[in-house]
């Protein structure tokens, strides 16, 4: 792995750790459902525009169709959907770290019901994720942590983690930054129903608001979409994906340093603990592979 991809490694964790500071700050403005099916519509959007740019192509084999509906579903209209109404009452980085377990979840779930095999090392690493998260969950339930935001959290990164590995190898063949475009379309137009229907169009303008909604719509939802693409084609998958180690860590620090939201010992306990049970799964699961 060469400099420059560490660096894109590095850029894309901070981005996409950072997009729950800045969904917090919005849903404490505007309705969520309205504001994150804005969002998709404007970066499905660019994506879309984008990726016509690097010539891909709308034409979609069914297994990339399938990619596209599912994660469309699961991941932006589910997954972020709960986690935005959640940060309404949920800090952002609790949101980040519960967030981040999703490879340990995908790993636990492909070992209990596909079979897949690991090495000690990533028997170890899903101990350690669930020891780290049992942590951080039990200090911030105690410090006041309201427990239905949390659910909304944890049911979000299930269905992450299911459309996850229901579509593992359906993107491969190209067109990927199309397949994200038009994922996020999907995600736009599944929750503007719900969002009409169960929101008031109420919204605390400010700078603030304004600021976090287009880094929002450019950084987390386009630019760090195509560094991952980027990041990818460079290293492969799988090396990529160790860099989700550091998500925890960084939408810890995101959160202190941006909304000033505490940073307790048991946090800092739990997320080194947890990053480091993310960084064996995957080193595991990348040595069988």
């Amino acid at each position: 792995m060469d400099l420059r991809a560490i660096f894109m490694g590095l850029a894309f964790a901070v981005m996409w750790s950072s997009a729950f500071t800045s969904a917090r700050i919005i849903v404490t403005a505007a309705p969520p459902l309205g504001s994150l099916a804005l969002r998709f519509l404007i970066s499905g959007l660019l994506a879309v525009a984008m990726a016509r740019m690097l010539g891909q192509s709308w034409r979609l084999n069914r297994a990339q169709w399938r990619a596209t509906i599912i994660f469309g579903i699961c991941q932006n209209a589910l997954y972020l959907g709960l986690n935005f109404v959640a940060m309404q009452t949920v800090e952002a980085s609790l949101a980040s770290i519960i967030a981040s377990t999703m490879p340990l979840v995908v790993a636990l779930a492909s070992w209990l019901w596909l079979g897949e095999r690991l090495r000690p090392m990533g028997y170890a690493g899903l101990l350690a994720g669930v020891l780290g998260v049992t942590i951080i969950m039990g200090a911030r339930l105690q410090g006041g942590a309201d427990p239905w935001g949390v659910m909304l959290c944890v049911l979000g990164v299930l269905s992450l983690a299911a459309a996850t590995m229901s579509v593992r190898g359906a993107v491969s063949g190209g067109n990927i930054m199309m397949i994200v475009g038009l994922q996020m379309l999907v995600g736009s137009a599944l929750l503007w129903p719900f969002a009409l229907a169960l929101e008031t169009p109420e919204v605390t303008w400010s700078w603030t608001l304004v600021v976090a909604f287009g880094y929002t719509v450019l950084i987390p939802g386009v630019a760090a979409t195509l560094v991952w693409v980027l990041l990818v084609e460079r290293i492969g998958a799988i090396q990529a994906a160790t860099f989700h180690f550091l998500n925890p860590f960084f939408g810890v620090a995101v959160a202190a340093v941006l909304l000033g939201e505490p940073m307790g010992r048991y946090d800092v306990i739990g997320v080194v603990i947890v990053t480091l049970g993310i960084l064996a799964v995957q080193r595991s699961r990348a040595a069988l592979r």
